[in-house]
């Protein structure tokens, strides 16, 4: 699973992931203007400042519609002139740009450097390098709190999956393990339980990425889902001892992987 297909297969997972997704890339937006009115005016709000040459005056709310579901932007107001935020003028670059940074955020942390670059297909170019680290902090902030949220109600199917992404971590790219679990409750609602990011997939990062799970909150469940990683394997029944089942993915995968090509069907998705 690339980047790209992590960032696809989060957005199309059902409430309240995808509401947070939401949450966040209108937070993300937020943050920017607020950051860019408060350079265009020469003050923060409730900030008294002699450079200070305009006051805020509320805001008016504007709808964008994008891939990940309604998002309703308020847009500050100021007594003296108007604001408008460019990114409303050229949403495609925009939202891809933006989903990119949020992607970003759930592995390792966003960068600065990434947040420049939305900010500049923004049509932003004049934020500050501390304006740009507080909104990397608020972001990371947010997803922090999402991954460490409780997990409550009764969740009758788990599945676990990693996958492996290439991050910028202390200034050297690195091929690490994203450990994923998908809960999906009786009504059929699925919910990303947990994300961790570790150096490799083993034992124990799986075992301690599920007492994680259990620690947040986690109860049995009925039955999980998985691929044939003896890692994997032995962390749940160790630590989580309940009824496993082979994902058919990855199954047909390896088994169209030892088949002749002249007997090939179509490769599932």
């Amino acid at each position: 699973m690339t980047t790209d297909t992590l960032s696809a297969w989060l957005t199309q997972v059902k409430l309240p992931t995808c509401n947070f997704l939401q949450e966040l890339m209108s937070c993300t937006l937020s943050w920017i203007m607020e950051e860019e009115v408060a350079t265009l005016i020469g003050a923060r709000p409730h900030e008294r400042r002699s450079q200070r040459s305009n006051q805020r005056n509320g805001y008016r709310k504007r709808g964008w519609k994008t891939c990940v579901g309604y998002l309703e932007l308020l847009i500050p107001k100021l007594r003296k002139g108007s604001y408008f935020p460019q990114f409303l003028k050229r949403r495609c670059l925009v939202e891809e740009t933006l989903l990119g940074v949020v992607r970003e955020a759930w592995v390792p942390g966003v960068s600065t450097r990434s947040m420049k670059r939305l900010a500049e297909a923004l049509g932003t170019s004049n934020l500050s390098r501390s304006q740009v680290s507080r909104i990397c902090r608020e972001l990371d902030q947010r997803v922090q709190e999402f991954r460490q949220r409780p997990i409550e109600g009764d969740w009758m199917f788990l599945w676990l999956d990693a996958t492996y992404l290439k991050v910028r971590l202390d200034g050297h790219v690195r091929s690490v393990a994203v450990l994923i679990a998908l809960g999906v409750d009786s009504e059929g609602r699925r919910e990303v339980l947990g994300l961790e990011v570790v150096s490799s997939e083993s034992r124990q990062s799986w075992s301690e990425f599920l007492r994680s799970l259990q620690h947040r909150g986690l109860k049995p469940v009925r039955l999980i889902i998985s691929d044939e990683h003896e890692g994997l394997k032995a962390a749940i029944a160790a630590v989580m001892p309940s009824r496993r089942q082979r994902c058919r993915v990855p199954f047909m995968r390896n088994l169209l992987g030892r088949s002749p090509g002249a007997i090939k069907p179509e490769s599932p998705n």
